[in-house]
């Protein structure tokens, strides 16, 4: 299939697909024209790369991730061993999240949106950095 089939097919932009062969984590084949010739395995590859980034795995872990998928001999623990390290970072991110809510949302309570010049919004963002 050409990569306007493998896009549709697979849900992700040729311009994403090019780039994941530029990087190496799919080689289509090539046709005689020079065209690429996407086979079944290539696109099972490119769902699996668009789910393991829709799931925030950045692409050294896809790479990783996609390895170890087409390794019969892997150890499962190598697998959960990247998966659990992607979800202390979105742990992480999402602590990083509530306390960036907690704070613009003590900012905005403290004002009081009328039409005085002091504004405890601007002043908390200019001011020192909270921890």
């Amino acid at each position: 299939m050409n990569i306007s089939d493998a896009a549709d097919r697979s849900g992700l932009p040729a311009k994403t697909i090019r780039y994941y062969e530029d990087i190496g984590l799919v080689r289509p084949d090539r046709s005689d024209n020079g065209y690429r010739d996407f086979a079944d395995r290539d696109l099972h590859k490119l769902i699996f790369l668009g789910r393991a980034r829709a799931l925030g795995f950045t692409i050294e872990d896809c790479r990783a991730l996609l390895a170890l998928y087409e390794d019969d001999a892997r150890a499962s623990g190598d697998v959960k061993r990247i998966a659990e390290g992607h979800l202390d970072q979105i742990g992480q991110k999402i602590a990083d999240l509530e306390a960036m809510r907690a704070t613009l949302s003590h900012l905005v309570a403290c004002c009081h949106g009328d039409d005085r010049p002091d504004c405890p919004i601007l002043e908390g963002l200019g001011g020192p950095a909270q921890t």
